[in-house]
């Protein structure tokens, strides 16, 4: 496979740029502490450690992409995958507007989200040659996730999830 080490590094920069301004506006977001609200509620807790996340990757992203030799390919556009790689950011696309407008409000959260994870995960890594343990780990890995993100938002953020 073919990997533009340009793509990657633009991509980074933008991740970076953009994880960057979302830490920085989740911190001057009012921590409402003169309200009497816990701080693991307050409103920029949840986007502050996401763009951290993200801060955090793309910079891995421009370390290994900075590192890694110049691929001789050219542009992802040419490579013989571009085309797998646009139908699996559609499929992404469809999965993610499915959980969010299809699943959303009309089943409840841990099992829209078990639901979504379990398709996730079974689209994207289904193995021809080992369906049963494929499946099997989709499946594990949708209770867990459903399960400890309900957990994790109920109990430590203190929010009610429909």
């Amino acid at each position: 496979m073919v990997v533009s080490t340009r793509t990657d590094r633009w991509f980074s920069v933008l991740l970076t740029a953009f994880a960057f301004a979302v830490v920085v506006e989740s911190w001057r977001m009012p921590r409402l502490s003169e309200l009497g609200v816990h701080p693991m509620s307050a409103p920029g807790l949840t986007p502050g450690l996401l763009g951290l996340v993200l801060l955090c990757l793309g910079i891995s992203l421009l370390v290994r992409s900075v590192r890694s030799p110049r691929s001789s390919g050219g542009d992802d556009a040419a490579s013989p995958t571009a085309g797998s790689t646009w139908r699996r950011a559609a499929l992404t696309i469809a999965l993610c507007l499915g959980y969010s407008v299809g699943l959303m409000g009309h089943l409840p959260f841990m099992i829209a989200t078990g639901l979504f994870v379990f398709s996730f995960v079974a689209i994207f890594s289904f193995e021809s040659s080992r369906p049963v343990r494929t499946l099997a780990g989709a499946l594990a890995m949708a209770v867990a996730v459903a399960v400890s993100v309900s957990l994790l938002f109920e109990h430590v953020f203190l929010v009610r999830l429909p």
